[in-house]
């Protein structure tokens, strides 16, 4: 009997099956396997079933069971669209002699799957800064499977070898563990290649496909394609990759960058040209906020922690503060924020995606989609926020640290007179029975003083306070608050009334501080090492199904368009 194996990286496991919507269906039951890659210490689980879909008239479905029998089930699968190549790796006509001869030689007793992954815009910075550094970190830890291949597709002409000095460059080790850092540099870099191609080229992707068959060796493929590349060539992309590089029977997933849209026009034309070639559960919409480890960890702090879960509601939060802040400027990269502005750039997507995190109910479970339920029912719940609770700004000519810095709108890269907000400030409101009243602040802006990220939690005032004449009249001073700092520097504290000690009554402000550097030795890793992971395992807790994303643009393009339409002044 087969078994697979499961590694103590994360609970690794990789779906032959591409999508839980088309799984085969066996007597009324879905039957979805995962294949489970052993790259740290391996244990015995569950016996293996391993299935492969085929699209068809009559649909055709091949099980291999235990016994190395086939089954074949009759049941249809409904509702395909006429784009099903990239949709789970479905073939475009029924399989051939060919194809099915490759099927039944598949052995469930070998690991013979492999992840492709390839970056699409792998010549850009955030390729280079963000991706390919948290691809290498992964295999560092031994947290990819054993057959995978690396890809970057850019127009830029490019050799492997120097793909592979380019990204050299941004690789590091972990600061806990230095050992065979070159060695292990080396055996990544040389999973590591490149293929030059127009991104709306149906043959340049064709190419690109010949090559990655070429590395999977026969294998059971299974692709990554992550879009890092402006929104207006997303479709072009997608639609190629669709018809010339798609899985054939494994599973294909798009990762999607923001921003989705402008607004919610633009952002349901962009969701519903994607979903012409792409399913729901195929199309990861990153968020690289969701994959901070301080955000991760706040429904850990209020589920799992009785002290919180009671106080969480407008009985005891006075009022709830999102704050994002950067100390520099655009810096010669105006042209791309010009177009969007502070509110789309960040209110709209990273702190709204943390306050419906903060603000929903108790998930029935931590699976995917209950989670991101809850987090649409709390963006439903909120009042389309108005102009009359938002203030904006924009940064002018400042000194620090005796250097001037210019204004935004003295950047080349800013179109003369902008009236782009580089900083705004709104109050929101959840119309529901725990947060009715309760104002969540926002406030997000560039140029400022220092580069932090935090949630802030202000409790409301002790009724009847024995202790209010030993704070005077400044009330505040006695209110509880609750920090999480998300970056840099993370941490959690608490701000608690105390007595100094001594024979007086002296009271003090202190904090109960939980800063990560001094209670965790190992590195915090980068959020787009968990989401990648998240995406290599079909994991969606942390993206952006359509559904969210259309709630979330309703909050915001009313007064978006009245910021624009009237010509607001920062």
């Amino acid at each position: 009997m087969a078994t697979l194996y499961s590694t103590t990286c994360r609970s690794h496991s990789y779906s032959l099956l591409p999508s839980s919507s088309y799984s085969p269906s066996i007597n009324g039951q879905n039957h979805t396997q995962r294949l489970n890659f052993s790259s740290c210490i391996a244990k015995r689980v569950l016996p293996a079933k391993v299935s492969f879909p085929f699209r068809r008239n009559s649909h055709l479905n091949v099980v291999f069971m235990q016994d190395g029998a086939v089954a074949t089930p009759v049941n249809p699968v409904e509702n395909e669209s006429p784009f099903k190549k990239l949709k789970d790796g479905l073939l475009s006509s029924a399989p051939s002699t060919e194809e099915m001869k490759e099927a039944a030689s598949f052995d469930v007793n070998k690991d013979k799957s492999t992840v492709s992954i390839t970056v699409v815009g792998a010549s850009g910075d955030l390729a280079k800064k963000k991706i390919f550094p948290a691809l290498f970190a992964l295999y560092y830890e031994g947290c990819l499977p054993e057959h995978f291949t690396i890809f970057g597709y850019a127009r830029s002409k490019m050799t492997d070898a120097e793909l592979r000095n380019m990204v050299s460059k941004t690789l590091t080790c972990r600061i806990d563990k230095r050992e065979n850092c070159g060695e292990k540099m080396d055996e990544f870099l040389k999973r590591c290649f490149y293929h030059s191609g127009q991104y709306g080229s149906r043959e340049n992707f064709a190419e690109l496909d010949k090559k990655l068959k070429e590395h999977e060796g026969g294998r059971v493929s299974n692709r990554l394609f992550y879009l890092s590349i402006p929104p207006n060539i997303f479709i072009d992309a997608v639609k190629c990759a669709s018809s010339s590089a798609s899985s054939g029977i494994g599973w294909t997933r798009v990762i999607v960058e923001k921003p989705f849209g402008r607004d919610s026009g633009s952002s349901a034309a962009l969701t519903k040209a994607l979903k012409q070639y792409l399913d729901e559960d195929q199309i990861f919409r990153i968020d690289h906020y969701l994959g901070k480890e301080l955000v991760e960890n706040l429904s850990v702090l209020r589920f799992s922690n009785l002290i919180f879960e009671p106080l969480w509601s407008r009985q005891y939060i006075r009022n709830v503060q999102l704050i994002f802040s950067e100390d520099f400027g655009t810096e010669g990269r105006g042209g791309y924020f010009d177009n969007y502005g502070i509110i789309r750039d960040i209110m709209q997507n990273h702190l709204l995606q943390i306050l419906a995190l903060f603000a929903m109910e108790t998930p029935v479970s931590l699976d995917a989609e209950d989670i991101r339920n809850e987090k649409v029912k709390v963006l439903r719940s909120m009042r389309p926020l108005q102009l009359e609770d938002v203030v904006v700004g924009q940064y002018k000519s400042h000194t620090k640290g005796g250097v001037t810095y210019p204004a935004y709108t003295d950047d080349n890269t800013v179109p003369k007179g902008s009236l782009t907000p580089t900083f705004a400030a709104a109050a929101l409101f959840i119309d529901n029975a725990r947060w009715d009243g309760v104002p969540f602040l926002m406030k997000a802006g560039k140029a400022l003083h220092n580069k932090s990220a935090e949630i802030r939690v202000q409790f409301r005032h002790v009724p009847g306070n024995l202790y209010n004449r030993n704070f005077g009249t400044d009330l505040d001073r006695a209110t509880n608050e609750l920090v999480i700092r998300v970056q840099p520097d993370e941490a959690i504290y608490l701000k608690i009334n105390n007595k100094v000690p001594g024979l007086g009554m002296r009271l003090d402000r202190s904090n109960l501080n939980l800063h990560y550097a001094a209670r965790y030795s190992k590195e915090i890793p980068d959020a787009y090492e968990r989401l990648l992971l998240d995406a290599i395992e079909g994991e969606r807790r942390l993206f952006i199904r359509s559904d969210e994303l259309d709630a979330a643009w309703a909050l915001f393009t009313p007064v978006l368009k009245e910021l624009e339409g009237k010509k607001i002044i920062p």
